[in-house]
């Protein structure tokens, strides 16, 4: 599943690409055809990222909702319109550029107050300059769930994915395993600056790239990560351990990254 960066490099090209413009949408898979009807001919207010959800804002209020998912993908190419390529179930073209959604997880059409109720689901987006990290802290300061469950979960903190959520916890020395009570303040605002640094970076680079000073590299990770997928620490050459959060891979440095126990009398 993309990382929040993904979502939004894809959000500031498709800005670009669309925004300000009356579009010619399409289903060519057909799936969406009935949806697709509904904006056709309208113009493109705004296309906004919110965690790893992509909103299409169109006149008249409605709202195109993208989640690629596992196995979404979007294709931006400039005109002229080609053949698709694939099982697209969106098509947005514009005087310039054409836009391809495919296999997204959700891709619907939403009006005002229920973009608003998304919108209101969602996490803080580190990303995004409106974020209030206060409402993250609330969230994982009153938790058991451990910390490396609770900054992947999207209604508590948005964006972040498997690859950032072992490699910010390695850089601040938290174990993904402490729980979210005994994450104090100071140390939440560590992670919450690290996850939009790195994120950050990863917009600007079109790359997943958490080694302070790091190059791209044509491998999947290469040298770009410090822990990921790895089995010794940069730091301290211990063992790495990996197991798995809710099915997805968690690296952790145990030496590095001593595991605290939440404080006596801490509420649930």
């Amino acid at each position: 599943m993309p990382e929040g960066h993904t979502i939004h490099r894809a959000a500031r090209d498709h800005r670009r690409a669309l925004a300000g413009q009356v579009l010619a949408v399409s289903s060519p898979q057909g799936r969406f055809a009935e949806g697709a009807g509904r904006i056709d001919g309208r113009r493109c207010l705004t296309v906004e990222a919110y965690g790893k959800h992509l909103l299409y804002g169109f006149e008249g209020g409605a709202t195109l909702h993208i989640h690629l998912g596992l196995f979404g993908r979007f294709r931006v190419r400039k005109l002229p319109v080609t053949e698709p390529r694939g099982a697209v179930r969106v098509r947005l073209v514009s005087t310039t550029h054409v836009v391809d959604v495919n296999g997204p997880n959700t891709c619907r059409l939403l009006d005002e107050p229920e973009t608003l109720s998304l919108i209101g689901r969602i996490g803080p987006d580190v990303l995004r300059a409106d974020a209030d990290p206060e409402r993250a802290f609330r969230r994982i300061s009153r938790s058991r769930a451990a910390i490396g469950r609770l900054i992947m979960d999207q209604s508590v903190m948005a964006g972040i994915g498997n690859i950032y959520r072992s490699e910010i916890l390695w850089r601040q020395a938290v174990h993904p395993e402490t729980p979210g009570r005994a994450i104090d303040r100071e140390t939440f605002d560590r992670i919450w600056r690290d996850a939009k640094a790195l994120l950050s970076i990863g917009v600007r680079r079109n790359a997943i790239i958490t080694v302070d000073g790091a190059a791209a590299s044509r491998s999947r990770y290469g040298e770009r990560v410090n822990i990921f997928g790895k089995t010794r620490c940069p730091a301290c050459r211990g063992d790495i351990r990996r197991f798995e959060i809710d099915g997805r891979r968690t690296f952790v440095c145990e030496a590095c990254q001593p595991l605290q126990a939440a404080p006596v009398g801490a509420t649930s």
